[in-house]
């Protein structure tokens, strides 16, 4: 009784052990999903900072400053500058594509560049890994000079889909595992008390495996190791058919021999201390085994 109450407490354990670890790998697989994005957009804005810089070189101006990148919406940023300036889009078309190539969450983006002013869009396309699906016009119309802002819109990017996926197929197992673990306590709860204790009620016969006794109307009667394990086998299938080659490989083979006759030896002495219960016997199943039948 007490070697299965702690196999039971084992196996509560590791259910522990096993449930707390998942749930914190799925907790630091959060967070350092979200300390990677945050370094990832920290990058990104220096690239567009980038894109700023290389865009006023290409326009002949490498002396005014690009201002502080401006995160307008969630995927959404603007770059602005000190001075007016005229731009070439083909230049800015290739500045960005080229840059923006470093950008891990960068698979589809659209540009817009804006008139200070009015905000009006001057000029504006839309850039993908996939190139056939860009949609850049008007290349080679220089644009006059004026003050212009540029507005970068991303795509919601896959690699955060992606992780969401992952956090949540992560709870999704993790509630897998308890709902195991609180069937597997239920069933535990299930299974009679007899067969945790290694006590078995058969008829009026009480069989206490542990202490290797029966108790019929009163009076205790002692059994042998052997005797008893034949009975513990018995007592788990009553009024089932037990193979013969079951019972002589369950209680002779870990002593490397098997003996035939033995078997009809003791359970023709159990037969004998069981007979004071006429509801209860051991019968021959011909060409197959035995049975405890109990009436």
């Amino acid at each position: 009784m007490l070697l299965s109450r702690n196999l039971i407490s084992g196996k509560n354990k590791y259910l522990f052990v096993l449930t707390f670890i998942l749930f914190s790998v799925i907790i630091c697989a959060a967070f350092r999903t979200e300390d990677s994005e945050g370094f990832n957009f920290a990058r990104r804005e220096i690239l567009l900072r980038k894109i700023g810089h290389e865009f006023l070189l290409q326009s002949g101006d490498s002396t005014s400053r690009v201002l502080p990148v401006k995160k307008i919406s969630e995927n959404e940023y603007q770059i602005k500058f000190e001075n007016d300036f005229s731009f070439q889009p083909d230049s800015l078309v290739n500045i960005t594509r080229h840059l923006l190539v470093q950008d891990p969450f960068a698979s589809y983006f659209i540009v817009n560049v804006l008139n200070c002013g009015n905000s009006n869009v001057a000029y504006g396309y839309v850039i993908s890994k996939n190139e056939k699906d860009d949609i850049v016009a008007c290349i080679g119309r220089r644009q006059p000079k004026a003050c212009y802002m540029i507005n970068i819109k991303f795509k919601p990017t896959e690699i955060i889909i992606a992780d969401s996926k992952y956090l949540l197929g992560s709870l999704s197992i993790l509630a897998f595992i308890s709902f195991i673990f609180v069937k597997s306590f239920k069933s535990r709860k299930e299974i009679p008390d007899n067969q945790n204790s290694g006590i078995y009620s058969l008829g009026s016969v009480l069989f206490d495996a542990n202490s290797r006794k029966l108790t019929i109307n009163g009076n205790v009667i002692d059994l042998t190791a052997t005797e008893t394990r034949v009975l513990v086998i018995f007592a788990s299938s009553p009024n089932k058919t037990v193979e013969r080659n079951r019972l002589q490989k369950e209680i002779w083979e870990d002593d490397g021999v098997i003996v035939g006759r033995s078997l009809d030896m003791f359970i023709s002495k159990l037969r004998k201390k069981l007979e004071s219960d006429p509801n209860i016997n051991i019968v021959v199943v011909r060409s197959k085994g035995y049975k405890l039948e109990i009436n």
